[in-house]
């Protein structure tokens, strides 16, 4: 049984704004508030980098055959034909990952991985086990920041690479736990499902991230502290700043962002329709929702698109790109790439992602026989 109270609130105050609200132009609005925004070439690099990507991919496919060994002519029934042009340059530059043999006599071309690849591709397994336990806590925190304590289980599915979830997560982790998840059918729609809350849970990465550097107090009990130049300000109720080296905040804009940095807001937690989004503190409180949902990905970011998919389990602004648009200090938006994508800035340090779960230490890892220095995000 759930125990979060929920209190309906009148249908005026309900949104349901569709997902293609998030076709408008990033660039477009971009260039109406070029006054304040400013690229991050650091994370337009992130975005655009796809070698490991596809070195990580190709492995994944090598393992995937019967002995381990992929014949260079069904590597097109894998990728495609366009795709498959990627990858033949990546077998030929990378001879410490990827061994090619065959092509004489009756042999068949063929690409293995080579020893030293193979020994530290047996590692992902235990990076695997040491991510389950960070997967079903990370899970059971999504659907507690939902509305209803559930969300379709297609949308799950979207955002699984994201999320870091196996192809396989239904039978390895929601069955696995049945005191924590189901699949429930709702007129016709399959749900993931919150069997129970866990309060213990109910801590936003802002928050642990303040309790940390032992910031997490009562208002009350706060010194008056200057605002600092660069936005940041030490308080319970504060966001981490992060604002492009070429953007320099007045006075004016300090003030007032001091103001909405004291300001105290309900946490991401509580049921979002017991508030009225016209309420400031309701709308830092969606900020917040922002924050954790980005923060439970792996690599702290999200493709604009997936995340406008949302809109309805947890109540996001119908104007969302110009929510974050707006708290630029907190997120980027980049449009580098086939899509535009939303980073959590303070999770990176440059183009490096800050915290890596256990999974991407090993991508790393791997990736690291290529020569290559580490990576900031390998999503296959």
């Amino acid at each position: 049984m759930i125990k979060r109270s929920i209190i309906a609130w009148p249908s005026s105050a309900t949104r349901c704004q569709k997902s293609d609200s998030m076709l408008v132009s990033v660039r477009q609005i971009m260039e109406e508030k070029e006054e304040i925004y400013h690229r991050d070439y650091q994370l337009d690099k992130v975005r655009t980098c796809k070698k490991p990507s596809l070195i990580l991919q190709l492995k994944s496919i090598i393992q995937s055959q019967k002995h381990q060994c992929l014949l260079l002519r069904d590597l097109e029934k894998e990728v495609g034909f366009v795709a498959k042009w990627n990858f033949m340059p990546i077998i030929e530059k990378y001879p410490s990952i990827f061994r090619v043999g065959g092509g004489s006599g009756k042999e068949l071309p063929f690409v293995t991985l080579t020893g030293k690849a193979e020994k530290i591709a047996r590692e992902e397994g235990e990076a695997r086990n040491l991510m389950e336990p960070i997967l079903v806590k990370n899970l059971r925190t999504l659907l507690m920041l939902s509305i209803d304590c559930r969300v379709p289980l297609e949308k799950v599915e979207l955002i699984g690479n994201e999320l870091g979830l196996p192809q396989d997560f239904k039978k390895s982790l929601i069955f696995k736990y049945p005191d924590y998840f189901s699949i429930k059918d709702i007129n016709g729609r399959a749900y993931l499902n919150l069997e129970s809350w866990d309060s213990s849970l109910a801590m936003t990465a802002r928050e642990e991230r303040l309790a940390r550097e032992g910031m997490l107090q009562s208002a009350g009990g706060q010194k008056k502290i200057r605002i600092m130049k660069d936005g940041n300000y030490l308080g319970p109720f504060a966001f981490k700043m992060c604002y492009a080296a070429g953007f320099r905040p007045n006075n004016s804009y300090l003030e007032e962002l001091q103001k909405w940095q004291k300001m105290e807001f309900p946490s991401p937690y509580l049921d979002g329709r017991r508030f009225e989004f016209a309420d400031p503190k309701s709308r830092k409180r969606m900020v917040a929702v922002l924050h954790e949902l980005l923060s439970l990905t792996m690599e702290k970011r999200m493709v604009s698109a997936k995340l406008d998919a949302f809109h309805s389990e947890y109540r996001l602004p119908s104007k969302l790109l110009l929510c974050l648009i707006k708290h630029h200090g907190i997120f980027y938006i980049t449009n580098k790439g086939a899509r535009s994508t939303v980073f959590l800035k303070e999770a990176y340090g440059g183009t490096i992602l800050v915290d890596k779960c256990p999974i991407l230490m090993f991508n790393d890892k791997f990736i690291a026989l290529s020569g290559r220095n580490e990576i900031s995000h390998v999503t296959i």
